[in-house]
């Protein structure tokens, strides 16, 4: 299997650690890199190539740690513990936070961002185990809004009146 197409629960937990490192990796990035391009370009407006990506760095940097911590923190404890449950993603949470509140070097929000990251852990798996989907793909439908002014019927069509059979010619 490509790395380019692996999903993360593509194998069972405690597999496979380094790609889904990479994915979560990837999920950190494609997360981050609008924030931080809204800031560049909006907000913080660095001068020179150096401070953009430093401006970059600040804020890739401590979403692919988290990333990185989560995962690494769950997949380890599945193999210690030998336990697929909560409590993997809790302390993959719980680590996520701590390395937070390290990054930003804040060592006040530690504790709360561990226990709100951890919480958010056992949600994650709890929906997993159940077979929740927390984004569910968007159908789109055949028709836009413009499709009314290309409708040239006089009559909608009616199911019921469609009751004709076909001749024999």
């Amino acid at each position: 299997m490509s790395l380019l197409t692996y999903k993360y629960y593509d194998t069972p937990e405690g597999q496979d650690i380094f790609k889904k490192t990479l994915v979560t990796t990837k999920y950190a990035i494609l997360a981050s890199l609008p924030v931080a391009t809204f800031d560049v370009l909006l907000y913080s407006h660095p001068k020179g190539i150096f401070q953009t990506v430093m401006r970059y760095g600040f804020y890739l940097g401590p979403a692919i740690s988290m990333a990185t911590a989560f995962t690494l923190t769950t997949n380890i404890a599945q193999n210690v513990r030998g336990k697929n449950d909560e409590f993997n993603y809790f302390l993959g949470g719980a680590a996520a936070g701590a390395v937070y509140a390290s990054v930003r070097r804040q060592p006040v929000i530690a504790v709360p961002a561990a226990i709100v990251l951890g919480a958010c852990g056992i949600v994650k798996k709890i929906g997993i185990d159940n077979n929740f989907t927390f984004f569910p793909k968007l159908h789109s439908g055949k028709e836009s809004i413009n499709s009314v002014r290309r409708d040239w019927t006089f009559v909608k069509d009616i199911d019921e009146l469609k009751n004709w059979e076909k001749g024999s010619n």
